[in-house]
């Protein structure tokens, strides 16, 4: 298993860290909250333009794939990222908006059945929304759902909503068959920008304990700064040779289950985001904490993505017990 990149892989990474710098930059993000989360169309559209969404369909693998979801996750950007790659990725022919889907034309969301609650994200965004659960893939009627929005979502830049009653049937695109492909290709995907999250949040708290000082010196000279530091990159370096790995896995380019890859990368990559950006914050001190400090968009960001595709505790369990069969948690 080679988890060196390569040069075109190394090109295609920074030419979307480039774009995140220049269309999303902290400051638009900050913005959006203003909004209520709302995404901002042209910019999807953008993205769409760049081929994040029709990257795999386009002859690339997912290793060149979680690439570029590290820097989508690294800079914070918003939306149903990873829903929108699979139904551009796996239902692009059945045309309408999963054809939209490729070129960023349409948002494509994506939730699945959980007690006591179902929720959909970004739903006054969604040109079309899909329920992934043990019967397959099927699609719902936006207007036929009772949904009640939450007043305060855990993170400003993704609003959420509440279905008042059960699920639609609605139209079945895929079986069963489809259900472990679109849950091991998510939890991979999810897995990469929860490992840009932690790296992002690093970076911020380095630079932040470099420009800090007290007692006439910079805090990141203080030692328990630096073992902070260095659990958070530990962390975050465990993270990334799980996820490249998951990745390989999934294209078939070495050993291992795929499945069980993209479990171990999802709780690995999982946990680091969370400790790392809660360690951010510490460093940070008590402003860590508040709005004007972006340390808290980082935990905020990676406690919402850690329910997406099965939390950690799910992971761990599928882990511990050796079985891909239990369904997602949260």
């Amino acid at each position: 298993m080679d988890f060196e990149v390569t040069d075109d892989q190394a090109a295609l990474q920074e030419g979307v860290r480039a774009f995140c710098a220049g269309r999303f930059p902290i400051e638009v993000v900050r913005a959006n909250e203003d909004t209520g989360g709302g995404l901002d169309r042209g910019r999807w559209a953008e993205l769409g333009e760049l081929g994040i969404f029709s990257l795999r369909r386009d002859g690339f693998g997912m290793c060149d794939a979680v690439l570029a979801f590290e820097e989508l996750g690294r800079a914070l950007v918003p939306g149903p990222l990873v829903a929108t790659h699979l139904a551009a990725t796996h239902l692009a022919e059945r045309g309408g908006p999963f054809a939209g889907a490729a070129d960023g034309s349409a948002v494509v969301g994506l939730t699945w059945p959980a007690e006591p609650v179902v929720a959909v994200e970004h739903a006054a965004d969604l040109d079309a929304l899909l329920v992934l659960d043990e019967r397959g893939l099927h699609r719902i009627d936006l207007a036929a759902l009772d949904l009640e929005t939450a007043a305060r979502p855990l993170d400003p830049l993704v609003p959420v909503s509440f279905l008042r009653s059960g699920l639609p049937a609605g139209e079945q695109l895929a079986g069963p068959e489809a259900v472990a492909t679109w849950r091991r290709e998510g939890a991979v995907l999810t897995a990469a920008q929860q490992l840009g999250l932690a790296l992002g949040a690093l970076q911020l708290a380095v630079a932040y304990a470099k420009d800090r000082e007290q007692f006439g010196r910079p805090i990141g000279s203080f030692q328990a700064i630096k073992h902070f530091a260095a659990d958070m990159l530990t962390k975050a370096e465990i993270a990334r040779a799980a996820v490249y790995a998951a990745a390989c896995a999934v294209d078939e380019r070495g050993g291992g289950d795929p499945a069980m890859a993209a479990s171990i990368a999802k709780l690995l990559a999982g946990e680091a985001a969370i400790f790392v950006a809660k360690t951010g914050i510490q460093i940070h001190g008590g402003m860590g904490f508040t709005w004007e400090v972006d340390a808290q968009r980082y935990w905020k960001r990676a406690c919402v993505l850690d329910t997406h595709f099965g939390n950690s505790d799910h992971h761990a369990e599928v882990i511990a017990w050796g079985s891909t069969d239990a369904s997602p948690v949260g």
